[in-house]
């Protein structure tokens, strides 16, 4: 029996539909090479992406566990037990980073919890990558993912989050479902100070990439579409 337990590796994906070693180190070629067991949002999407990182990796092979909402606590506590028993395991988000905005940090919680050691690998993270183009404070921010629906609560919390930025200079960064990406941007528009810089970063690493920081007042004559285009919205009033 082998007493040694297998690492959990985080392997990050694409954001889009460009190949993947386009965007992904090499490395992570290898480790998906390795390993037959993995944690994924989505087996069938998950299965395309470890058969274009490595066309030879045997399909039948691989044991798939899914991990979304509707995953028990019992099935989820039950995941890890392959590394228990000396098998590394993947963790896979379905864009970008694991357990950043991501489901994956209740397995990686689990992890530290039953002294398996985790590996983050190199990859795409959309939340850093736009703070990283947006000339915003990459030394404080915060990330609040999705803000209210209610347009009143929304507006509402808009406002809080731009009064935060400038009482602890730091960039407050947000998402929203893409085909509600236009009227978030017409509330940063009518609701924040005419001077609060506003970061749109979309389809980010993909060739329609658009990242562009602005006074909110100039986003009111905006001409690019964002609508259905997945994007990070970032404000910071100084």
């Amino acid at each position: 029996m082998n007493t040694q337990k297998g690492a959990l590796y985080l392997i990050p994906t694409r954001l889009g539909d460009n190949p993947p070693l386009e965007v992904l180190p090499i490395s992570i070629k290898k480790v998906i090479e390795d390993i037959d067991y993995y944690i994924v949002e989505n087996e069938k999407t998950a299965r395309r992406f470890i058969k274009r990182v490595s066309p030879s990796k045997s399909q039948p092979s691989l044991k798939l566990s899914v991990l979304n909402k509707y995953t028990t606590e019992g099935e989820r506590n039950t995941y890890l037990n392959p590394c228990l028993e000396g098998e590394s395991m993947g963790l896979l988000s379905e864009a970008g980073a694991p357990a950043i905005a991501d489901p994956g940090s209740d397995i990686v919680k689990l992890a530290h919890q039953l002294n398996i050691r985790v590996i983050p690998l190199v990859g795409p993270s959309s939340i850093i990558l736009g703070l990283m183009a947006s000339g915003m404070n990459g030394q404080s921010f915060s990330f609040n993912g999705y803000l209210p629906i209610d347009k009143n609560e929304r507006k509402a919390k808009l406002k809080a989050l731009e009064k935060l930025s400038a009482e602890h200079n730091q960039a407050q960064i947000f998402i929203e479902t893409p085909y509600r990406n236009m009227n978030m941007l017409n509330d940063l528009a009518k609701v924040l100070h005419p001077q609060t810089r506003v970061c749109v970063a979309c389809d980010l690493t993909l060739p329609t990439e658009f990242i562009k920081t602005m006074p909110a007042s100039a986003w009111k004559t905006n001409k690019e579409d964002f609508h259905k285009r997945p994007a990070i919205f970032i404000i910071q009033k100084d």
